[in-house]
């Protein structure tokens, strides 16, 4: 087993699409998230953050399939 993150971005360039993309996601779930470490989030509001991520990324790729 390796001790690779499963979160790691293989495409460096990505990684600021990304925290825009979080950033956008955690405003639309009302969560306050900030740039660098948020530990102080709860569990929920971590999870709601990654959902809502999730949905929109599948709400993106149902608009390509049509």
């Amino acid at each position: 087993m390796s001790n690779k993150s499963s979160s790691k971005i293989n495409v460096p360039e990505a990684r600021a699409a990304m925290d825009k993309f979080k950033m956008e996601a955690a405003a639309e779930v009302g969560v306050d998230l900030k740039e660098g470490y948020n530990g102080n989030l709860t569990s929920r509001e971590a999870g709601s953050v990654g959902g809502q991520m999730v949905k929109k990324m599948i709400e993106d790729y149902e608009q390509k399939l049509k």
